[in-house]
């Protein structure tokens, strides 16, 4: 009786870890009734029928990774490249998965290998190398095409790794090094060129300032000879009155100036070694008493103007005075 209670015991145990059914989330198991696939349970608990249903296949509903092994391709122009990709996906159905494939992960790797050597083969190694996205596109599409009878979604493909040939590596790192330079030489000439046209703009302001200052100076020199000129031709006329007066101290003066005038000249020259003074200092002595003594006459005249504006108005002017005398020319 113990040894059968005991075997009833085990028994109800494994009667109730084959009815009851705990199914994990993530997870779907399908049911087959002697053999025949009948339903599929869902993540939670459930209960079979002893001895006639039994969980057939335990399949992952997560999305998955798969590893596309690294192989050589011939590209269309007869370049050797090493390619190698990954895919995920995703089961959909588990029934589908389960029972319409044999090895799922298995043939999705193959089928993803047959197919990236069609696609690589089928362009040029530049297209190749810098049309990645192009490549997973059209993976994509003809590898969820092929596998939706599966009842798996495949919902990205990415190229891992492209490895040319060494011989094309070193060319490519030739052309890039050509490019880098010849991006270097055009920037090296643009700035050139930038630094000539300011270089231009500046010459050009200087010259148009250079340009108004030498109009304006030439403007004030000419200004400047019209004014000296004016002051000349009213001494000169005043000269000439006191000349038609019999103003004999007017023509002393001005010889005077020009005696002087031309002296200083003679001493400033910087190429004369020797200043020649005249033997006669007399007649410049008396040029210049002939100077001091207009320049005394002239205050007379100016006071003598004054003393009759304040006199009567009736009071007949006195008479201009007579020269005292005058300087004989000097040789």
């Amino acid at each position: 009786m113990l040894y059968f209670s005991i075997f009833l015991v085990v028994l109800a145990f494994v009667l109730l870890f084959s009815v009851v059914k705990i199914v994990p989330q993530g997870r779907e198991f399908t049911i087959e009734r002697f053999g025949k696939y009948t339903r599929t349970l869902s993540p939670g608990i459930s209960l079979l029928t002893p001895f006639v249903e039994r969980v057939g296949r335990r399949m992952n509903m997560m999305e998955q990774v798969l590893d596309v092994p690294q192989q050589e391709v011939i590209t269309k122009d007869n370049a050797m490249v090493k390619v190698d990709a990954i895919v995920f996906i995703q089961v959909m159905s588990a029934s589908a998965a389960a029972y319409r494939v044999e090895n799922l992960h298995y043939a999705i790797t193959q089928l993803c290998s047959t197919n990236l050597r069609t696609v690589v083969g089928s362009m040029d190694l530049d297209e190749v190398l810098f049309q990645r996205d192009n490549i997973n596109s059209r993976l994509l599409t003809v590898i969820d095409a092929a596998t939706e009878p599966w009842g798996v979604k495949v919902n990205r493909i990415e190229i891992k790794d492209l490895t040319p040939p060494v011989d094309i590596t070193n060319a490519m790192a030739r052309q890039m090094k050509a490019e880098r330079e010849r991006r270097a030489v055009i920037t090296e000439a643009e700035g050139e060129k930038q630094a000539a046209i300011a270089r231009a703009e500046g010459a050009k302001q200087a010259a148009i300032l250079e340009a108004e200052g030498r109009r304006e100076a030439a403007f004030r020199d000419a200004e400047a000879r019209e004014r000296e000129a004016e002051a000349e031709a009213k001494a000169t006329a005043m000269v000439s009155e006191a000349i038609a007066r019999g103003d004999v101290n007017a023509i002393n003066y001005f010889v005077a100036q020009k005696y002087v005038e031309a002296f200083a000249e003679l001493a400033r020259n910087p190429t004369a070694k020797t200043v020649i003074v005249p033997a006669e200092m007399s007649g410049l002595v008396g040029t210049i008493a002939g100077l001091g003594e207009l320049v005394g006459l002239a205050k007379e005249q100016q006071q003598s103007r004054s003393d009759i504006r304040t006199s009567a108005p009736r009071a007949t002017p006195p008479a201009p005075p007579r020269p005292r005398g005058s300087v004989p020319p000097t040789e």
